[in-house]
């Protein structure tokens, strides 16, 4: 079957933005507004695998469940292309965004927890098929889900066993499953293997992959570890408190980083060689309050290159010239004065 056209953006995410009230005492008073999305814009092209980056508490998994609704958005728009039609999910009625959500899934990041431990694995696959009446009768039902199971590379006469029967992996492999029932086009992967161990990482990092090639699947992945992002990403979106700071192909990303925090992430991520030797980065001070926004550019307390109008003026996240003419978008003042540490 042809592929699809990497050009055409199947998600365009704009000015997206999550706000909560901080509130203190019986009369809940409010002390502050904690900004958990802060105005984030990006697209997500049609067949590829883009990654949103970060420490804890970026924003990144409070991004990818407002796009599902999972949370409501405060503001912006979330556009979806439904076959030909942009359509924006934040304005939906019920009734219009659970036919969307049909083709937008998501896959958790605790195995065990997003999976009902009353359910079986029939049950649990199954579920999605009958709400949405896509099985017609009960062979049709577990013909239907033998077939996913099979997908997933699972043994199918494990369709009457209950979570608790199985291994992080294997829980892993049927949420997979329960996500690729209808048939979706985006499949939102939050963290969807932290939780596991290295090897059992690879083994689903492989399933994903090879997922996507034979269905033509997109994927926005949440994570934190660089190492599963450099494998399995084709584009990567870093955020920081809230805001995309640096987004770009996975090359670009981590040859030649523009942005400071991208450095740090880089540099502080382990490397397999034990011969590299990379020059160590001292980030001092903690990640800022969200509710309590440093002035400027958000990273400046903590960033060793920050001069005056870095305390005062935030940054823009702009589009610059790359060497090789691929797309590299920055939010820094001095991207282009500084030098900055590959991985």
């Amino acid at each position: 079957m042809a592929g699809p056209d990497p050009a055409v953006p199947l998600l365009e995410v704009r000015d997206l933005r999550k706000q909560y009230e901080r509130t203190k005492g019986w009369l809940r008073r409010v002390q502050g507004i904690v900004r958990a999305v802060d105005g984030v814009s990006f697209d997500v092209r049609q067949g590829e695998t883009l990654a949103l980056v970060g420490e804890s508490g970026c924003g990144k998994t409070t991004t990818g469940r407002c796009i599902v609704r999972g949370i409501e958005p405060t503001s912006g728009e979330i556009l979806f292309d439904d076959d030909g039609r942009r359509r924006d999910l934040v304005t939906m009625d019920p009734k219009e965004l659970a036919l969307a959500r049909q083709k937008i899934r998501m896959i958790f990041q605790d195995p065990f927890a997003s999976l009902n431990s009353r359910m079986t694995v029939l049950q649990i696959i199954g579920e999605p098929l009958l709400i949405n009446g896509r099985a017609r009768g009960k062979a049709d039902l577990m013909e239907q889900v033998v077939a996913l199971l099979r997908q997933v590379q699972l043994d199918p006469r494990y369709v009457g066993r209950y979570p608790n029967a199985f291994s992080g992996g294997q829980r892993q492999r049927i949420a997979i499953a329960r996500a690729l029932a209808l048939d979706p086009r985006l499949v939102i992967a939050d963290e969807p293997v932290s939780a596991l161990d290295v090897s059992v990482q690879a083994q689903i990092l492989n399933l994903m992959k090879e997922l996507q090639q034979e269905k033509g699947l997109t994927y926005l992945f949440v994570a934190h570890n660089l190492a599963v992002v450099r494998y399995q990403s084709d584009r990567i979106a870093v955020m920081y408190l809230g805001r995309i700071v640096e987004l770009s192909t996975r090359e670009e990303v981590f040859e030649r980083p523009l942005h400071p925090y991208t450095e740090m992430l880089l540099l502080s991520s382990p490397t397999p060689d034990p011969r590299a030797r990379r020059r160590s980065v001292v980030v001092t001070g903690d990640v800022p309050d969200p509710a309590k926004r440093p002035a400027g550019c958000a990273f400046n307390p903590r960033c060793r290159f920050a001069q005056a109008i870095c305390r005062t003026e935030e940054p823009p996240l702009v589009e610059v010239a790359s060497g090789d003419g691929v797309s590299h978008q920055v939010a820094c003042h001095l991207w282009d004065r500084i030098t900055l540490e590959a991985d």
